[in-house]
């Protein structure tokens, strides 16, 4: 649907579609239906093209042939996936494990918990752990190569890569010439430009107490586990995963950051979520032209 903008000769487009799972907002002020369609059809269509690359519930994206090798050899991988992967080596360094995209055999183990409403045997989470460590994944940028040193690894990119994919359909937008865009999925956004005669674009997250903001040119990104969540005996386990320990549990948070991209923004908001409040604040304010809102979840 669109509208033309008195004065400002640019009409509003929004669009939506589904992947990686999630809905998938665009919206965008472009000099004509036209281009705007143009435009709009390859930000999808590279959205589309990183959950081919990233993607582990399909077993032919690159990501699941290079967990495929685990224990192998030093594996060549596309740029896109080699990027994510040292953008989540470097977050994993500087959050002390709290962030670590090798978690996935613990992921595998509570995808079947949150199924079953039956925990892990013990056994099983001591094989898991075996195989969790960001240590254990050694990259190689001059050959781009990845090796998972042992055999079993699954790397899960489930807070970084959905950041990373907004931040490429924005960059194709501009490369369409439209600038004054916004483009969400789930608890991610990216912001371009802001619209015409406005100095950002106005967001609101969960919660009465969650910051109202105006931004552009910048990624938000929201985690908690307010929603995302299994009982089992008296406990509650959030969906979100302590990679240092294989689960997390206790009260909900929901941890809001602002970066100046949504694949910094992603990653930063699902460490803030696993590490205690004054280690996720510090983590933030080393990060340059981050900010964060963390709160207990109402």
């Amino acid at each position: 649907m669109s509208a033309p903008l008195a004065g400002a000769g640019l009409q509003r487009v929004h669009y939506s579609q589904v992947h990686m799972g999630v809905q998938v907002s665009l919206i965008a002020y472009a000099p004509s239906r036209e281009s705007a369609d143009t435009a709009c059809r390859a930000a999808f269509a590279r959205i589309a093209a990183l959950e081919d690359v990233m993607s582990d519930y399909r077993p032919d994206s690159e990501l699941s042939r290079l967990c495929a090798q685990s224990g192998g050899p030093p594996v060549p991988v596309s740029e896109d996936l080699f990027t994510v992967l040292a953008r989540a080596h470097h977050v994993a360094e500087r959050s002390g494990g709290a962030f670590d995209a090798t978690v996935g055999p613990y992921v595998q183990l509570w995808r079947r918990a949150r199924r079953t409403g039956v925990l892990p045997e013990r056994a099983e989470w001591r094989t898991a752990g075996r195989l969790v460590g960001y240590r254990r994944m050694a990259l190689d940028a001059e050959e781009r190569t990845v090796q998972l040193t042992r055999e079993g690894m699954r790397l899960d990119l489930g807070g970084i890569a959905k950041g990373y994919a907004l931040d490429e359909a924005l960059a194709t937008l501009r490369e369409h010439g439209v600038t004054r865009a916004l483009v969400s999925a789930g608890g991610d956004i990216v912001l371009g430009d802001p619209p015409p005669g406005r100095e950002g674009w106005r967001l609101a997250s969960k919660g009465r107490r969650g910051p109202r903001l105006i931004l552009a040119n910048c990624g938000v990104s929201t985690s908690g586990d307010t929603e995302q969540f299994v009982r089992i005996g008296d406990r509650r386990y959030s969906h979100i995963i302590d990679p240092r320990s294989g689960l997390r549990h206790g009260e909900p948070i929901l941890a809001t950051v602002i970066a100046p991209d949504a694949m910094t923004s992603d990653a930063l908001a699902t460490a803030c979520v696993v590490l205690s409040e004054e280690k996720a604040r510090v983590l933030v304010a080393n990060t340059p032209g981050a900010s964060a809102y963390i709160r207990r979840a109402e």
